[in-house]
């Protein structure tokens, strides 16, 4: 991976016409280094227009995404740094896709609003966590579990509401991952 991060990294002002040419590539290495290459283009000073560029190059080669790394790789900035403190529609519409990795997309994008976005950014973090906390397919529900640890860093009262509602009907491992940062006995709470 440090290769292909490499590669990526000294390819950053590639034309997105070529990364175009690499999400359509059969193997893996080149499409995770295009998705490498779209999240170092959204951590530069890019114009609003370029960041929607990048967020429309993601969403339109979504189905050249195969794996859970390349959501992870690109969603925050790509997609959360173009639709924070903006209509969080576009989430809703991923939550509920057939493909778990769209789903995934959906709740991995809003970690970037953890760290950079509006209380109402969060909350809407937190309300697509509410649509897949209880998803059975790993690729989303373990990433509802990464997105709450982070979220509740930033907000540790929404998190203890939303584990409140939702941690009996969640997947263990999602509850095991949101409960991270938790002291012990509120994780020995959560996990009975």
């Amino acid at each position: 991976m440090r290769i292909l991060f490499d590669i990526a990294k000294a390819h950053t002002e590639l034309p997105l016409a070529e990364v175009q040419r690499l999400l359509q590539h059969p193997a893996y290495e080149p499409r995770m280094v295009a998705f490498c290459i779209l999240d170092f283009k959204a951590r530069a000073r890019i114009t609003p227009e370029q960041r929607k560029t990048l967020y429309d190059c993601y969403l339109d080669n979504h189905d050249r995404i195969t794996t859970w790394d390349m959501v992870d790789r690109a969603a925050p900035r790509v997609v959360g740094g173009y639709l924070a403190g903006k209509d969080v529609e576009p989430l809703y519409v991923l939550a509920r896709a057939e493909d778990p990795l769209r789903r995934r997309t959906a709740i991995t994008a809003p970690l970037f609003f953890v760290h950079a976005g509006s209380d109402s950014d969060v909350a809407a973090g937190f309300a697509i966590a509410e649509l897949l906390a209880a998803d059975p397919h790993p690729f989303a529900h373990k990433a509802v579990g990464i997105f709450l640890k982070h979220a509740g860093e930033r907000d540790r009262g929404a998190l203890h509401q939303f584990l409140h509602r939702h941690a009996a009907s969640m997947p263990r491992a999602a509850v095991r991952l949101a409960i991270e940062k938790l002291g012990k006995d509120e994780r020995r709470e959560y996990l009975a």
